[in-house]
C-alpha cells in the first residue's frame, strides 16, 4: 500500500512523494551527495548526523545492503531522498534491501521526487534546513517545523556521535572488496580521538603498519598522553567545529608534544587549534569524485568529500600553516601541514568508502612523520605516492 511522504524545506518548498523505511517525522539540513554507488557508507557515515541526504543518482538501493560495507554500527542520516527505490537486490552478497534496512533503523526514506530539482535548489540557495514526515501532511505546519529546527551551526553534534569508552582497533581489510591487503608489522601506537569516525580510517592505519587505541572526542590531552602515543589521529565527525571547544583545547595541548594527523573535522579541528579560523560553506562538498590538487606534487586526486565548513586560508597562515592540497572545483582548502611542527591534515577522505583511493598514500606519510618526527616534505608525499602506484621512486 503506497505510504505518502513529504519533505518540506525553510524556504516554503514541499515535495510530495512516497514513503520508505520507517514512519515518523525528522529534521536536519538538507544536502545532496553525488556518488553513484556507496549508499550504505554513506548512511552509515557519522559526519552526516543532522542531515537529511540527497542522492543525486536516479537508483538506490538496487544492490541491497551488506555487514561488510557499513561505517559505524546503524545509520546516521536524519532521513534519505532518492529519484526511485529499487526494491529487489541484485547482489550475491546483500543481506537484505535498504528499504527493510532503513526501517529496521528508523530512518525515514521518500522516493518519487525530483531530485535534481531539489539538488539545483541547494546549489543555488545553499543548504536548507528541513523536516521529512511521514506524519505531518499539512504543507504549511511541515514547513513551519523546518523553520524552527536551530540547524548545525553552533551545535555539537559530536557528542550524538561518538564513543563513550576508549577501545582497541585490530582489524584492517579483510574482505574481497577492499583494497588488496598490505597489513605491515605495528611499529607505531596511535591513539585516534574519535569525533565520529568511519570504520575504514581505523582499517587504513592498521595496514599501514599503526596499532590503533580509539578514545572518545571529549577526552583531554593528558588522557591521550597516557598512552605515550607515537603519533594521534583526530577523526572526521558531523557538523559545525567551533563549538566543540574541549577537543580544540585537547589538540592545544598536544601540539608539539606527538605528530598529528587530521581528516575532515579533525582538519578543522586542527585548524582552530592553531589560531585559523572556519566557515560554513554554501552548500559543501559532498561525494566521490571532487578534484583536488596536491600543490607539492602537482598531481590532481579524485576525491571522497563530505563536509559543510572549511577552514579560512589567510587566517592559517597567518598562524604558521601551509596549504598542501586545493579544491579544484572552489579553491577552498583541503589540506595543510604546519612549517615547524609535525602537524598535517586534509579536508577530504583518503579512506574514501566510498570512492576512489588516489590519496591513501597520506596513511604512508602519517607513518613517515611519526619515523622522523617532521610533517612531511613535498619529495616524501611524491615518494608515497609513487609507492601507492607501484612505481619506483
Amino acid at each position: 500500500m503506497r505510504r505518502v511522504c513529504k519533505l518540506a524545506l525553510e524556504d516554503g518548498t514541499v515535495y510530495t512523494g512516497e514513503a520508505f523505511g520507517a514512519e515518523g517525522t525528522h529534521d536536519g539540513e538538507v544536502c545532496f551527495n553525488t556518488s553513484l554507488t556507496g549508499y550504505q557508507e554513506i548512511l552509515t557515515d557519522p559526519s552526516y548526523a543532522g542531515q537529511i541526504v540527497t542522492m543525486t543518482y536516479p537508483l538506490i538501493g538496487n544492490y541491497g545492503v551488506s555487514d561488510e560495507d557499513i561505517e559505524s554500527a546503524r545509520p546516521q542520516v536524519e532521513g534519505f531522498v532518492v529519484k526511485e527505490l529499487a526494491r529487489r537486490s541484485s547482489n550475491f552478497r546483500a543481506t537484505g534491501s535498504l528499504e527493510e534496512y532503513l526501517k529496521h533503523y528508523g530512518v525515514v526514506g521518500i522516493e518519487g521526487v525530483d531530485t535534481r530539482a531539489i539538488t539545483r535548489k541547494l546549489r543555488i540557495q545553499g543548504a536548507l534546513r528541513g523536516s521529512i514526515s511521514t506524519e505531518i501532511l499539512d504543507d504549511a505546519a511541515l514547513v513551519e517545523r523546518a523553520r524552527a529546527w536551530p540547524g548545525l551551526v553552533g551545535q555539537d553534534m559530536v557528542q550524538r556521535v561518538a564513543p563513550d569508552k576508549p577501545f582497541e582497533w585490530t582489524k584492517g581489510f579483510e574482505t574481497s572488496f577492499d583494497p588488496a591487503p598490505r597489513r605491515r608489522e605495528a611499529r607505531f601506537h596511535v591513539v585516534a580521538i574519535d569525533c565520529g569516525m568511519k570504520r575504514n580510517i581505523l582499517r587504513n592505519l592498521v595496514e599501514a603498519g599503526c596499532r590503533v587505541s580509539v578514545v572518545p572526542g571529549r577526552s583531554t590531552a593528558a588522557d591521550i598522553l597516557a598512552y605515550r602515543p607515537d603519533g594521534v589521529f583526530v577523526s572526521n565527525g558531523p557538523g559545525d567545529p567551533e563549538p566543540l571547544s574541549y577537543a580544540i583545547e585537547a589538540l592545544r595541548g598536544l601540539i608539539g608534544k606527538a605528530p598529528i594527523f587530521g581528516i575532515c573535522l579533525g582538519h578543522q579541528l586542527l585548524g582552530l587549534a592553531l589560531g585559523a579560523k572556519t566557515y560554513k560553506l554554501k552548500f559543501g562538498h559532498r561525494g566521490g569524485n571532487q578534484p583536488v590538487m596536491n600543490l607539492a606534487t602537482r598531481r590532481v586526486e579524485i576525491t571522497s568529500q563530505n563536509h559543510g565548513f572549511a577552514v579560512d586560508t589567510a587566517s592559517l597562515e597567518r598562524v604558521g600553516g601551509t596549504p598542501t592540497h586545493m579544491n579544484l572545483n572552489d579553491q577552498t582548502l583541503e589540506g595543510f601541514m604546519h612549517r615547524d611542527l609535525p602537524i598535517f591534515s586534509v579536508q577530504y577522505h583518503p579512506e574514501a568508502s566510498p570512492g576512489p583511493h588516489d590519496a591513501t598514500y597520506l596513511f604512508d606519510c602519517f607513518v613517515d612523520m611519526m619515523r622522523s618526527g617532521k610533517a612531511p616534505t613535498a619529495e616524501e608525499m611524491a615518494a608515497a605516492q609513487a609507492r601507492l602506484e607501484g612505481k619506483a621512486v
